[in-house]
Order: structure tokens, then C-alpha cells, then sequence
């Protein structure tokens, strides 16, 4: 076999790894969906009403402008998975064990970040489903629907590298649990939950030039069955940029760390 072929071989072994734990630990996975679903229900049946209101509508036209943002933030609440995983790995030993065997060395990483990409869809559906139990509808095409799975896919991708990277960093499981919050509230302070022309000066700067808010005006303009525009190439941009620092940090810190 080529060397290609068994970066491809090994990487699938340590995805079934990976994918395996996450079955064997279900409550893992899908706590990350929690979050999101309580916001969900927080800011539309607390604060649904006020700020409908205020943007013009009601609740759930206020719902159907949130929606969007509480999955780009379930996205990113899904890499803190990923940090944990890599941290608990290079504490407890067993990369010691994968180093003393005949795998490609890259295929440890790319298992977690392939395995940590397929859980965070998963556990997607039960945030998208509350949101339709509540009354969010969506005027998406098929083909629309679809170009919102590879967005949030992109996406995945891109923000599971970066906690990869942050698990590497981290000396203890705990530390590792807190480096990707920041990732996981910083769709707040873009246009996920309130409109960014709705902010101070300074606080409307950052949200416009942030990568999550065009992600998030992509998905609500999908959802909604309306126009883009430049959203949806900025944030393939982003996703693109992102997971290649991600990546290569990883490496980098791979390379370079030893068992803690």
C-alpha cells in the first residue's frame, strides 16, 4: 500500500476508536446539546415576547431569527468534546503505546477530529428537532438543506481542529474543559441572538468582522430561503482559515509534546 493509503487506513482505525468511546459514553456527547437547547428555550419563551418586540415582531418571529444562531452555538459547544478527549489521551499514556507502533502519526489526530465532527452532527438533530417543537419553521429547498449540513460541517471541522489544539496545550482534563468556552459564547457577541446594527459602535465592529456572525446570517439566509450574498464565501473563508491554524498548531504541538 501507499503511504497515502496508509495514513487513510490508520486514521479509520482510530475514528472507530474514537466513535466506539463515544457510544460506550454517550452522556459525553450529547451533553453538549443541552446548552444549546436551554438557551433555546430560555431567550424565546423568557425573552421571546420583548425583544420580538423590539426587532419588530414577535415570538416566533423572533424564534425563527434565533434558531440559527443556537445551532452555530451548539456547533461550537460540540469541540469541547474534542479538548477533553485529546487532553485525557496525552495524560493517561496510551499515546505512548501509539507511538511505539507502526501507524502514521497523524492519524491520531485526524481520528478525534473526524470522530468529534460526525458526534457534533449528531447531536444536532435533537437541537434542530426542539426548535421545530417549538415553532420554527424553515422555507429551505432540499438543496438548500443540504448546503446547510456542509456549512455546519465546515464548520465542525474547522472549530474541532482548534480544540485539538487546545487539548494538546492543556495539562489537566479540567483546563481542557474551559479553553474552547470562549468558542463555544462567542456566537453571543455576534448577530446569533440580536441583530449586530442593533449595538454599541465598538461591540457592533467586533460582531460584524467575527467569523461567527457570517456564518450565522449563511444559515438563517438558507433556512430562511433568501439571498446570502458574500455570507456564504466569508464564512467558507473563515472555515477554511481556521481549520488550517488548527491543524497546523496540532501538528506543531504533536511533533514536539511528550506524555504528561
Amino acid at each position: 500500500m501507499s503511504t497515502v493509503t496508509y495514513a487513510v487506513h490508520d486514521s479509520m482505525t482510530m475514528l472507530r476508536r474514537n466513535l466506539k468511546h463515544a457510544i460506550r459514553y454517550p452522556a459525553v456527547g450529547f451533553g453538549s446539546a443541552l446548552t444549546p437547547i436551554l438557551m433555546l428555550l430560555l431567550f424565546v419563551y423568557a425573552f421571546g415576547d420583548s425583544i420580538g418586540a423590539g426587532m419588530g415582531g414577535g415570538r416566533d418571529a423572533y424564534l425563527d431569527y434565533l434558531t440559527p444562531g443556537i445551532i452555530i452555538m451548539g456547533v461550537a459547544a460540540g469541540s469541547m468534546s474534542t479538548s477533553i478527549a485529546v487532553c485525557s489521551d496525552m495524560t493517561e499514556g496510551i499515546i505512548n503505546r501509539f507511538r511505539t507502533m507502526n501507524i502514521t502519526r497523524s492519524s491520531f489526530m485526524t481520528g478525534h477530529v473526524l470522530g468529534s465532527v460526525l458526534q457534533t452532527m449528531t447531536c444536532l438533530v435533537p437541537v434542530v428537532g426542539i426548535a421545530f417543537a417549538v415553532g420554527f419553521r424553515s422555507d429551505a429547498s432540499p438543496l438548500e438543506w443540504l448546503a446547510v449540513t456542509g456549512l455546519l460541517a465546515a464548520i465542525a471541522f474547522a472549530v474541532t481542529w482548534l480544540s485539538a489544539a487546545l487539548g494538546l496545550i492543556s495539562k489537566t482534563v479540567e483546563s481542557a474543559s474551559n479553553k474552547p468556552l470562549l468558542v463555544q459564547f462567542l456566537p453571543f457577541l455576534g448577530s446569533a441572538f440580536v441583530p449586530a446594527d442593533s449595538m454599541s459602535p465598538g461591540l457592533r465592529w467586533f460582531a460584524e468582522n467575527q467569523p461567527f456572525t457570517p456564518m450565522t446570517e449563511t444559515l438563517r439566509g438558507l433556512l430562511s430561503g433568501s439571498a446570502i450574498g458574500t455570507n456564504g464565501w466569508i464564512s467558507l473563508a473563515w472555515c477554511a482559515g481556521i481549520a488550517t491554524v488548527g491543524y497546523v498548531w496540532c501538528r506543531s504541538l504533536f511533533n514536539s509534546t511528550t506524555t504528561r
